[in-house]
């Protein structure tokens, strides 16, 4: 890899930043953000940054996007002010966002027109893993398009799992992984839920739990949040709950047009809905404790 290689960053915000930090270290990066605080950050790590999003991608190789959903996607590349046309010939668009298979084809079908490829390249991992190029990547696109993007893939992941040769399919995978992070997430709320019901203390119930057959990452990760959901600022916000309301519905319309029952998947969406209607929408994920138990059991 060397500097020659140009990777643009689009949005310079918890995820945004911390990747084109990592970037930063073997490849050009050029990058461009609303907020004028988040783009000396950037070019405090090395970032070049730039007036407008369309100057920013202007003869790189890859445009790097972390959007927040499909509709998103299409105003970036395609809205008034959409990037699609400033993009150089023969470049690719790596889509590290959740946003559904749906919205593939079209945005496909249009970049196609301006001779560019779309990498379908979801993520997880939150922005201290991003900034260590510790991510889980998981890839849907042609050899030759993987390997025109390896160079920003490879710098961030630390596994990069390529799981079909045309996009769309990174997104199939990532839409099954979600529906377990998501029924993993409820259902480590409703356990701790229980246990402080039924009088047990949840710390010592979550680290019995873990050493059981009852273990799971998610368990792991955010079980010690779900005990800080009831304190004055709650947990650390590094996955919104809002996120989890977006994602699975994904999931429910995915096994809908499948034609699948995902009765397990549809009840812990509910929960996530709900936790969002009644406010915290930008509480962490964690916080769903708080809709099956809105209050912490208090020992007399």
């Amino acid at each position: 890899m060397s500097n020659n290689y140009t990777v643009t960053v689009l949005g310079l915000g918890a995820m945004g930043l911390p990747m084109a930090t990592r970037l930063a270290t073997k490849l050009t990066v050029h990058g461009f953000d609303i907020a004028p605080a988040r783009l000396e950050l950037a070019r405090e790590a090395g970032v070049r940054t730039f007036d407008s999003a369309r100057a920013a991608v202007q003869g790189t190789d890859a445009l790097l996007l972390a959007v927040r959903n499909g509709e998103q996607l299409n105003d970036v590349l395609f809205g008034d002010n959409g990037v699609a046309p400033a993009l150089a010939k023969g470049s690719v668009v790596i889509l590290t966002s959740t946003v559904g298979t749906e919205a593939i084809g079209g945005t496909v079908a249009r970049l196609a027109e301006y001779g560019v490829e779309l990498v379908d390249a979801p993520l997880s991992g939150g922005p201290v893993r991003a900034g260590e190029g510790d991510l889980l990547i998981v890839v849907g696109a042609s050899d030759a398009v993987l390997a025109q993007s390896r160079p920003v893939l490879e710098l961030l992941a630390s596994t990069l799992s390529i799981v079909g040769d045309k996009p769309g399919d990174g997104q199939a995978l990532k839409t099954v992984n979600q529906l377990l992070c998501g029924v993993h997430i409820a259902a480590a709320a409703e356990a701790l839920a229980l246990a402080d019901a039924l009088g047990l203390d949840q710390a010592k119930t979550l680290a019995a739990l873990e050493a059981g057959a009852a273990g799971s990452f998610m368990l792991s990760n955010r079980g010690p949040r779900i005990l800080q959901a009831y304190t004055e600022d709650g947990a650390e916000v590094l996955s919104r709950l809002d996120i989890f309301v977006k994602d699975m519905g994904i999931v429910g319309k995915a096994a809908r047009a499948a034609g699948l029952a995902a009765p397990v998947a549809a009840a812990a969406e509910q929960l996530f809905l709900l936790g969002q209607a009644q406010g915290l929408a930008a509480a962490d994920d964690s916080a769903v404790i708080k809709v099956v138990a809105p209050a912490k059991r208090t020992t007399a």
